[in-house]
């Protein structure tokens, strides 16, 4: 048979049914030429696709940016009245200069980006590289390094901190000395003294850890103790953390910074963190300047701290969420990383308090539960929340103490979008009883004669402070307010039924305010 599109076809003689086609030269090569022909619409078609895909992707996290960042969730809104404001109206309002975010979704980094500039005044805008002082989140970030140090052999956990160190000894108190180890101490259960430090200007004389421990100038904190029996009771001390840091540089005879960066940074190809105390060369061209309250900025654009474990890591949130990826992941198991499996369930196990690990502060249970810390130094806030079983999480990065309050409001705005558990986005406006409001009425004073009045009005209360102004109140339950044009909230404090006072928060601070 003769096609004269394919050529001659010999057909076999023994068996019709089976045979072999036979193409001549030109045949074979038209073939061959459609064949690759095929292969590379095919291949463009795949291509296509794949970018069709990857499109799309990138559309969904600009859609999700634009609605976290058009709409966070003012901290006093309620549900059915809540209040939306944009990001560069709240930091405005917060006289915040720049914000950097990363989220989490999936195990993997979603996307991190900059907001707003890198100092007031200047146009260099915060970018996902920015460099930010994570304040007290260098403390977990120390705690990996540690984690990869014991199971590398260097030292124990449950070892006397005095046999680690060579250049200090934790002090005897009177007759006793106490025996302090490194879970102690990462933990916050060693019953060290001195709770945060607040950094050296760039003009001031720069003390070493030997110094700080023992309270001698320069150092501007008091010496470092246990006054209180380690392992029974938790209490923050940075001044504990800065023990475990002069521990590892005598075991390691190492500088800080190169023992964190070879341990931690490089393995994890963390190309934006260090924890060189003062910041130089590239590093310092990188970093954003501190402004503690009302846009001023920090002489020197922001404070040294030699207690690096404590509180000098520089860095973005984009690392530090690759740091609790990594966490995440080891968790979930199958996956080479830097701590085994082990070390990571130790690691987020609680210590002596339920809510405290090695490092890392813990919170919920079931999928909401995480692991997490906030930090504060001159002029920057940050908070890192991970979840451990979902594979999500955030961290926000801002150059302004006054901002603190905005990170929630972001953090809400981004529960809300990614439906993460365990969050309670818009409270719920709560009605109080009359008679239990009448009880809440009355002068309240602080212990240094700070009045404050609460007056009924129309079954409303509102709240007086010295010669201030009254503020509009509304409740979130029958014992928790806030005060509506504020970000300050009050919890009333209740003996055998019987009101004695209230809590009032605002910022980072709380105040005590007892009935007359």
């Amino acid at each position: 048979m003769y096609n004269p599109r394919c050529g001659e076809i010999k057909r076999s003689t023994t068996d019709s049914a089976n045979f072999t086609p036979h193409y001549d030269g030109d045949t074979k090569l038209k073939l061959k030429q459609y064949t690759i022909l095929f292969l590379k619409i095919f291949s463009c078609l795949i291509l296509l696709a794949e970018y069709c895909l990857a499109s799309s992707k990138e559309l969904a996290v600009e859609q999700a940016i634009q609605r976290i960042t058009s709409n966070l969730i003012v901290q006093t809104s309620f549900e059915g009245e809540p209040q939306y404001k944009p990001l560069n109206e709240r930091m405005k309002h917060y006289n915040t200069p720049g914000v950097s975010i990363a989220v989490v979704e999936d195990f993997k980094l979603e996307w991190a980006r900059g907001f707003g500039v890198k100092e007031k005044g200047k146009s260099t805008p915060v970018t996902d590289t920015t460099l930010f002082q994570a304040g007290s989140i260098s403390k977990p970030i120390f705690a990996v390094g540690v984690m990869k140090l014991f199971e590398s052999g260097r030292f124990e956990l449950d070892e006397n901190i005095n046999n680690i160190l060579t250049s200090w000894k934790v002090p005897s108190n009177g007759s006793w000395s106490p025996v302090v180890t490194l879970r102690h101490l990462l933990s916050h259960s060693a019953g060290t003294t001195v709770h945060g430090f607040p950094g050296y200007t760039t003009s001031e004389a720069i003390p070493s850890l030997v110094d700080i421990l023992n309270g001698s100038a320069p150092a501007n904190t008091d010496r470092v103790e246990v006054n209180i029996i380690p392992g029974i009771n938790t209490r923050y001390s940075g001044g504990g953390t800065t023990i475990a840091q002069l521990a590892v540089m005598d075991r390691l005879q190492m500088p800080f910074p190169e023992i964190m960066r070879k341990t931690v940074f490089e393995p994890l190809d963390l190309k934006n963190s260090t924890f060189q105390q003062p910041l130089s060369g590239n590093w310092k061209k990188r970093a954003a300047t501190a402004h503690p309250w009302k846009g001023r900025k920090v002489e020197g654009k922001w404070h040294i701290y030699p207690e690096m474990a404590a509180a000098g890591l520089w860095t973005t949130p984009s690392d530090l969420a690759l740091v609790g990826i990594e966490i995440q992941k080891t968790l979930r198991g199958n996956h080479k990383s830097l701590l085994s499996d082990k070390a990571v369930k130790e690691m987020l196990s609680p210590v002596v308090s339920q809510d405290i690990g090695i490092g890392f502060f813990l919170s919920g249970d079931k999928n909401s539960a995480k692991f997490g810390h906030d930090g504060w130094d001159e002029g920057f806030v940050a908070r890192m929340t991970m979840f451990k079983e979902t594979g999500q999480g955030f961290v926000v990065m801002i150059n302004s103490n006054e901002g603190a309050s905005i990170i929630k409001e972001i953090e809400n705005a981004i529960a809300k979008e990614y439906d993460w558990p365990g969050y309670n986005i818009e409270p719920t406006a709560f009605n109080i009883p009359l008679e239990k409001l009448k009880s809440y009425a009355g002068t309240y004073k602080t212990e240094s004669g700070l009045s404050a009045t609460l007056t009924l009005q129309k079954e409303k209360l509102t709240l007086a402070i010295g010669e201030q102004n009254p503020l509009n109140l509304a409740a979130h339950s029958e014992t928790s307010l806030s005060v509506v044009e504020l970000n300050t909230t009050m919890k009333f404090l209740l003996e055998d039924k019987k009101v004695t006072g209230f809590h009032l928060s605002q910022g980072n601070s709380e105040t005590k305010f007892l009935k007359q």
